[in-house]
């Protein structure tokens, strides 16, 4: 399946890979599989956050004036994908606790597999700030695809999106949708079975996170 690969990261960090190895195990307890998603979550940041501009800022050490490098400007807005993304918002205020956080609510529709919105809410400074788009799963591509035309038709020029395990077909949407937007994840698998989820996988992520099912 061809999509632009330059526009993917996958984060392979030999620790990453034995996070998630963990994270897929269907013994894995509710505690354990959150606290992964959150550890997986960090090392993503770090990814997506690596070519942030900076700025110099004088700074006074206890022994002389250093000039020093900081982010520049408006920052980072997070917008989990209701309700799995939630999972993945503490990784990230861990790494920049000063972001903003917008919520995107949609959910599956059984029958269709397409994305249904129930909630929407950003930011003020939306537009000015990087939006990092976070949801654990990234199978169809639908929910993330339009979670990705909200942003735009917010003004947002920089969108990047995490996710932990992606189908290569939900990848190939994300990126044949958008010519701008980025796509970080830990691994792609296989592909999606007939009701639309990711095999190997690690079953529904909202579902293990929140210990519903």
């Amino acid at each position: 399946m061809e999509f632009d690969e330059k526009r993917l990261t996958i984060i392979d960090h030999p620790l990453v890979q034995h996070k998630l190895h963990i994270l897929r195990d269907k013994a894995t307890t509710t505690k354990d599989f959150r606290q992964l998603v959150t550890e997986l979550t960090v090392f993503e940041g770090y990814e997506a956050m690596r070519d942030l501009p900076l700025e110099d800022v004088e700074v006074e050490t206890p022994l002389e004036t250093a000039t020093c490098k900081r982010i520049a400007g408006k920052k980072i807005a997070i917008i989990p994908i209701l309700r799995a993304g939630l999972g993945m918002v503490d990784g990230l205020l861990e790494l920049v606790p000063s972001a903003r956080v917008g919520h995107v609510g949609m959910y599956r529709d059984p029958e269709t597999h397409e994305p249904v919105q129930y909630y929407c809410k950003f930011p003020a400074s939306v537009a000015e700030r990087t939006c990092l788009i976070v949801d654990p799963m990234l199978a169809t591509g639908g929910s993330l695809t339009a979670a990705i035309q909200f942003l735009r038709e917010a003004g947002v020029s920089d969108v990047r999106c995490l996710t932990l395990v992606s189908a290569p077909e939900g990848v190939k949407a994300v990126l044949d949708f958008d010519p701008d937007v980025r796509l970080y994840t830990c691994a792609v698998d296989r592909g999606l079975n007939a009701n639309a989820y990711i095999l190997p996988g690690l079953g529904d992520a909202g579902d293990r996170i929140y210990g519903t099912k």
